[in-house]
């Protein structure tokens, strides 16, 4: 079992329910808007969504959540402050909501709580750091390959212009990759 399997069968079997409730979102509405705060958990129950940055210029996407996976505007949930990402519906969502108090009162209730917690963040962590690694080093085709290898079943859950955004490249740069690989 994955850690976030793991996490949300130990979250749900919790004796004082922790899902505050359930939202449902409309294809590109917000979850959350640039400057702010944020503190709530989110488990997505259907649907897509994305987190991104814009700059003067463009969107820049970082990270992407799906059915059965978390999604938090990590800085704004561990520094109670205001943030500058977006999160976004993709596709028509279902997404349960959980305050960040009743999530502390979870992770502090039990050491395997907090252990899946902390290993959820490592993975979280790593995997930044591989993404940024791959941005710096690896070409358009490499960084391509990677996310294919590692995250398949992205290609069919998200449009190509969001995957081209979070591999920094053009849309025709990553249907071109795709067609030829």
């Amino acid at each position: 079992m994955n850690p976030i399997q793991a996490l949300k069968a130990k979250m749900d079997a919790y004796p004082t329910p922790l899902w505050h409730k359930d939202i449902r979102l409309k294809r590109n509405e917000f979850l959350k808007v640039r400057g702010s705060v944020d503190t709530n958990i989110y488990y997505i129950k259907s649907g897509s969504l994305r987190i991104f940055i814009e700059d003067e210029w463009e969107e820049h996407t970082i990270r992407f959540g799906y059915r059965d996976s978390i999604i938090v505007a990590l800085d704004s949930f561990i520094k109670e402050t205001p943030s500058d990402f977006y999160i976004q519906a993709i596709k028509g969502c279902e997404i349960s909501v959980m305050q960040k108090s009743r999530f502390t009162q979870f992770i502090e209730s039990d050491n395997t709580n907090l252990l899946l917690w902390n290993t959820l963040k490592d993975h979280l962590l790593c995997d930044q750091l591989e993404r940024e690694i791959d941005l710096l080093t690896a070409s358009p085709l490499e960084r391509y390959k990677r996310v294919l290898k590692r995250s398949p079943h992205l290609f069919q859950e998200i449009p190509s212009k969001y995957i081209a955004s979070y591999l920094r490249m053009t849309p025709e740069t990553l249907s071109r990759i795709k067609a030829n690989h």
